[in-house]
């Protein structure tokens, strides 16, 4: 067939390599198509993370609020409770001066009535 076509040795080596250009390009990889959206899903992806990381920035803050609420309380709680042991203690103090100024009043006017039936 060869020899119909009158081809030479030169003709048969350029359609042996056309042939094998060809096998190789079908195993070169294709130029990929570029999504349009390509952009806007890395952006979609950066914010989704950026409201992430918005969310637990603000769930560290709340906790270390409440925390920090936590710790106000019981040194509030523990404030009221000495100035209640400190009004206490104020108010037996107080107690006891009225107590022993009426009896300093009643042993007054006790003498006083005594030295009134001597005379």
């Amino acid at each position: 067939m060869n020899q119909i076509l009158n081809t030479g040795f030169a003709d048969r080596l350029k359609t042996a390599a056309e042939a094998k250009k060809a096998l190789l390009a079908k195993f070169q990889p294709k130029p990929t198509v570029v999504d349009p959206e390509f952009t806007s899903r890395a952006e979609r992806r950066a914010a989704e993370l950026e409201k992430v990381r918005a969310e637990r920035l603000e769930a560290r803050a709340a906790a270390k609020q409440a925390a920090a609420d936590a710790v106000e309380a019981a040194r509030l709680a523990e404030e009221a409770s000495a100035e209640a042991q400190l009004e206490a203690k104020r108010g037996e103090r107080k107690e006891r001066k009225a107590l022993t100024k009426a009896e300093q009043k009643a042993k007054r006017d006790q003498r006083y009535a005594a030295r009134k039936a001597r005379q």
